[in-house]
């Protein structure tokens, strides 16, 4: 049996595919691991969570963070994910010249009704191998927070559920309290 060797893409390679149009802005897909991966569409209730928490986390965080909504960020030369939210570093600039990178970035969330599954076990370990140390998937189903810590380089080596009676905080802001409930409608 002969091996097929896969083609990985690049994060430059891959904007030239968007400038070019070979990928148009209505196809909804990201780079992740060199690879163009189609996302899930959204339906209300994720749409409403992600509008939610994306609002809650800006007026809890305004004046030290900037919250980002379904925009990318760049975890490496090959990927270039669109979490539902990140929590990044104030930039001046808005991000004119770059996406986010690992070390501008506090926190990422994605919003799950479907995709709880990739979330867990495609979304979790990318993040983690880029060293992202707060990572929160919003089981909309569930109204739960799955919560990911310690990055490592098999995954995260600290994970929990809190339910919506909850609070948290983030590690990068300990003394801000973010109450679960708040992140759902």
């Amino acid at each position: 049996m002969t091996q097929t060797r896969v083609r990985l893409w690049n994060v430059d390679e891959y904007h030239r595919m968007l400038e070019t149009g070979i990928i148009t802005a209505d196809e909804r897909v990201e780079l992740i691991d060199g690879q163009v991966i189609p996302m899930s569409a959204k339906n209300p209730p994720h749409a409403a969570t992600t509008l939610c928490a994306s609002d809650y986390l800006k007026r809890s965080l305004a004046e030290v963070a900037l919250v980002r909504v379904q925009d990318p960020i760049q975890l490496s030369q090959y990927s270039e994910p669109e979490p539902d939210i990140a929590v990044v570093r104030i930039d001046a600039r808005k991000y004119i010249d770059h996406h986010p990178a690992p070390n501008e970035i506090f926190l990422l969330i994605e919003v799950a009704d479907t995709t709880l599954d990739t979330d867990r076990k495609q979304k979790a370990p990318l993040y983690a191998n880029a060293g992202i140390a707060d990572y929160w998937i919003l089981d909309v189903n569930q109204r739960q927070v799955f919560v990911f810590r310690e990055p490592g380089l098999e995954g995260y080596n600290q994970q929990f559920i809190l339910q919506e009676d909850a609070t948290l905080s983030l590690i990068a802001f300990p003394e801000i309290e973010v109450q679960i409930s708040q992140l759902f409608p």
